[in-house]
């Protein structure tokens, strides 16, 4: 688990101190306006060096790429993310399940079972936070969060 250290920094933003797991220090300073700044700790030097500056919007493509919400290595396929009570999940529907063809209102997937779906990929073809006419295609992808026993409700309304 990486060591995240978080502060403020008055009249700019929020400043992020994370260490790696594979020993690499990087600073994320999150300013008012929406631009990120990545940084890179040299410790031989003792300083930082700005790497790289994002708009809010590269940020949040960079986020969900990085997050896997377009690409998930196969090996993660099982994976999930938790948060206290939260999950986060990808599940990819298969061509004999019951939710196949159907959209995301006729499964009534909040109202029955208490999770979200917030993405669904399909091929190359990313739609984020869906709505309630999106169809639910074999072999989409899809990221659900919810807590367990949300996401588990889902599931099997989706085999």
């Amino acid at each position: 688990m990486s060591i995240v250290r978080e502060s403020d920094l008055i009249g700019i933003g929020k400043k992020y101190q994370i260490e790696t797991e594979a020993g690499d220090n990087m600073v994320v300073v999150i300013h008012d306006d929406g631009r990120r700044e990545l940084y890179r700790y040299d410790e031989e030097e003792s300083e930082s060096r700005c790497v790289m500056t994002l708009s809010d919007e590269e940020s949040r493509q960079v986020a969900g790429i990085i997050g896997g919400l377009s690409y998930k290595p196969k090996a993660l396929e099982t994976m999930e993310v938790a948060l206290d009570d939260l999950r986060i999940e990808w599940y990819k529907v298969e061509g004999k399940s019951e939710g196949v063809n159907k959209t995301i209102g006729e499964l009534e997937v909040r109202q029955r079972t208490g999770a979200s779906i917030i993405a669904g990929i399909l091929g190359d073809n990313t739609v984020i936070n869906p709505g309630p006419d999106y169809v639910i295609s074999s072999g989409t992808t899809l990221v659900i969060a919810g807590k367990k026993n949300n996401i588990k409700l889902l599931k099997e309304i989706l085999l």
